[in-house]
This record gives structure tokens, C-alpha cells and sequence, in this order.
């Protein structure tokens, strides 16, 4: 019998210490779910800590990944040069974010969802490492204007990009990125992908492979085949 890890569970304080919001407003946003983001409900409660509600964090993250805060909508980005290089907080600010590790949250739990950045810098010591990731300015105004969720329009129906055509009988140590992995095991769209993963659905997927300079997972053709065979096994 598979076992499943639990969802990790988050209050609405946490939640809206990440979204930039207050609690009250977090709390609103479910109490208002069947008339907020055009259809697409807030998250139902997954528990209860005494009387604080709690909901599954990973689904949460995904509805907001979907829906901007409405400040986003009407947020004008300062004026910088394109070609200016931000690291992730400066680019969480440049996006209007309050929190300034959204962006980091959204490349370590959305793969795919967040552009790449455009320079890693490698820092630290030989015994400490760790790299600064750094976005254009140019990049990031792309990706405010074609993200997810950015709004719709009268008469216009959003739709996911489409996922590439990844053979299954390709070279079983070739290292694959998040769309390819989705189109793989059968998803929509990679964030569709990312959800189950953060939800601790692709078990074999919480080892990587490989990870790119800018801290992208990788997996083979051979462990994502042998997570689709573990996940068509549970259907």
C-alpha cells in the first residue's frame, strides 16, 4: 500500500505574511469564495487548529499563482533601464510584492511558472556556497505581462501553454526539465505539475537529478517513467 505524505497546513497568518495581506483578508477571501477570482473558489479548510483555520499551504500557493492580489493588477513597476539585473527580493519589490521572498518561493515551489533567472552569480566559500540569482528588468516586465492569472479579458478565455511532445522512448539518462516532466506524466499544465509535487504527490520526484545553474530540478526519462508508472498504479 503507498503511503502519502500529508499536506503541509498553514494558517491564515502564514499565509498572508507570503501574499503580502493581512489575516482578515485572507480569511475573506474564503468566506467570499464562491464570487472571487472569476469561479475559481478559494481553497476549502483542510483542518483545524483550535479555532484557527487551517488550509493546505501547496494549494493555496497555486490559487495565488492563479489570482494576484488585486494590487498586482494596478501595480506600475518603477522606472528602471531594461538591461538592469535584480536579485530576488529586489524583483519581488519591482513586481510589487510586499514580500520580498515571493520570487523565491515561486522558483523552489512553482517550477516553470517563474522565468529563469538571467545571471547566477557564484558566491560564498568553498565551504559555503550559494548563488544570487538575477533577473532583468526586461524579463520580469515580459512575465508581469503574460503570467498566469494576470486577468481576463471580455470575450477571451485563458488557456496554459501548451506542454512539448516529449517521447517515451527517448534516451532514459537524459535530464528533463518541469514542462517536459508534465507532459510525461499527464498533466495539463506544468502548474498542475508543480501542485502535486509540492503536495508530496510524485514521491520518486522528491529526489533530483541534477539541478541547472539557476536552481532548476531535473529529473531522467527513467525515474519520471517510474513515477507514471507509480501514479497510474493508484488510479
Amino acid at each position: 500500500m503507498t503511503s502519502h505524505r500529508k499536506p503541509r497546513l498553514a494558517d491564515a497568518a502564514e499565509i498572508a505574511a507570503e501574499q503580502g495581506l493581512t489575516p482578515a483578508r485572507i480569511s475573506g477571501l474564503y468566506n467570499e469564495r464562491a464570487a472571487n477570482a472569476a469561479g475559481v473558489p478559494f481553497p476549502e479548510i483542510a483542518d483545524m487548529r483550535g479555532r484557527a483555520r487551517l488550509w493546505d499551504h501547496a494549494a493555496v500557493t497555486e490559487w495565488f499563482a492563479h489570482r494576484p492580489p488585486a494590487r498586482l493588477r494596478g501595480h506600475t513597476p518603477p522606472a528602471r533601464a531594461p538591461q538592469d539585473l535584480l536579485n530576488a527580493a529586489e524583483a519581488s519589490r519591482f513586481l510589487g510584492y510586499k514580500n520580498p521572498n515571493q520570487v523565491t518561493t515561486y522558483v523552489r515551489d512553482h517550477p516553470g511558472y517563474f522565468p529563469d533567472p538571467d545571471e547566477v552569480e557564484e558566491l560564498g566559500s568553498a565551504e559555503h556556497p550559494y548563488r544570487r540569482q538575477m533577473w532583468r528588468v526586461q524579463t520580469l516586465l515580459d512575465w508581469m505581462g503574460t503570467r498566469p492569472g494576470r486577468g481576463k479579458h471580455a470575450g477571451t478565455k485563458r488557456t496554459a501553454p501548451a506542454l512539448p511532445d516529449v517521447p517515451v522512448d527517448g534516451d532514459p539518462d537524459e535530464l528533463l526539465g518541469a514542462s517536459q516532466a508534465a507532459a510525461l506524466l499527464g498533466f495539463k499544465s506544468v502548474n498542475s505539475f508543480s501542485s502535486s509535487l509540492s503536495q508530496g504527490n510524485l514521491p520518486l520526484l522528491e529526489t533530483t537529478d541534477a539541478l541547472t545553474e539557476g536552481g532548476r530540478r531535473r529529473w531522467t526519462r527513467r525515474r519520471l517513467l517510474e513515477q507514471a508508472a507509480e501514479r497510474s498504479s493508484r488510479k
